[in-house]
């Protein structure tokens, strides 16, 4: 077994727990290494490019928060994640800080469960595929003074065209990150449906939509000028030409999390959303 570690290199906490860590791997001759970045910050010559780590190791440590899990997600290639929550909310790092010994020694010996997660595709002509466990971003960028218009098809069906500041599409996963800031709705894990999201739109009735995973988007920007930033998971990785088309859909890859056997959806929810309501004693 061999694992690969990534580490929010802002968050001290995270920075002591990664060097906790080596020495409890290295106690235990259990091989690790790190990507550049979280190798230069812990001080470690253990490291590789993101890119190879998949070839080379067996499962995937996350010390930070949802970012640093949805970072270890783009090169897990299916691999198991394990994420150790340092941050806020914390919807996809299932295991907190004081878990993290018995996580990690489960995933050593094989002793663990995993939530598959469906994930999207998007891509341009001509162009390799992009992949995203959360969503795929298309911002209004540098349009002139009116707002750019989002052009929708589904299986080549028109299904809109508005003008709002973005649109947000989103996997079930994603549901609760920047589409649910948008006014999306909430979506269980694992249902087979994604959600596009517009980001504060012109028009009123223009709401989010609710669509079957198996569904084909394609999006353009209607405008006579302008640059329009495309992102996966938050990360922009193309400026779109007005008219040019980005086509979404199901990744045919999916990422595996490991579970935390103790928590549950509803739990998440009540806990990280501040759903839960204790009535005063004796009410």
């Amino acid at each position: 077994m061999k694992l690969a570690i990534i580490v929010n290199i802002t968050r001290e906490r995270a920075l002591e727990l990664a060097r906790e860590l080596v020495a409890w791997l290295e106690a235990r001759s259990i091989d690790y290494v790190f990507d550049l970045q979280s190798a230069k910050a812990i001080g470690s010559g253990k490291w590789e490019e993101k890119a190879d780590l998949n070839k080379h190791c067996d499962a995937f440590v996350s010390l930070g928060g949802d970012g640093t899990l949805l970072l270890a997600s783009h090169f897990s290639r299916s691999k198991p994640v394990l994420g150790i929550n340092v941050g806020d909310l914390g919807f996809l790092t299932e295991f907190n800080p004081d878990e993290m010994w018995t996580a990690v020694s489960h995933l050593v010996s094989g002793n663990y469960s995993i939530h598959t997660r469906s994930q999207l595709e998007a891509s341009l002509e001509s162009e390799e595929p992009m992949t995203a466990l959360n969503d795929v971003i298309i911002e209004k960028g540098t349009a002139s003074r009116r707002l750019p218009a989002f052009t929708i098809r589904l299986d080549d069906e028109i299904l809109g065209s508005y003008r709002a500041d973005g649109i947000v599409i989103a996997t079930s996963t994603g549901s609760t990150a920047y589409s649910l800031s948008a006014g999306g709705p909430i979506i269980a894990p694992k249902s087979n449906v994604f959600v596009i999201t517009p980001i504060c739109p012109h028009m009123l009735t223009v709401r989010p939509i609710v669509i079957s995973d198996d569904k084909i988007i394609k999006v353009s920007v209607d405008s006579q000028s302008g640059e329009f930033p495309l992102k996966m998971d938050g990360i922009q990785k193309k400026l779109l030409a007005p008219g040019e088309v980005v086509t979404v859909k199901k990744s045919p890859h999916h990422v595996n999390l490991v579970a935390n056997e103790k928590r549950n959806y509803c739990e998440i929810l009540r806990k990280k959303l501040l759903w839960s309501h204790e009535h005063p004693t004796g009410q």
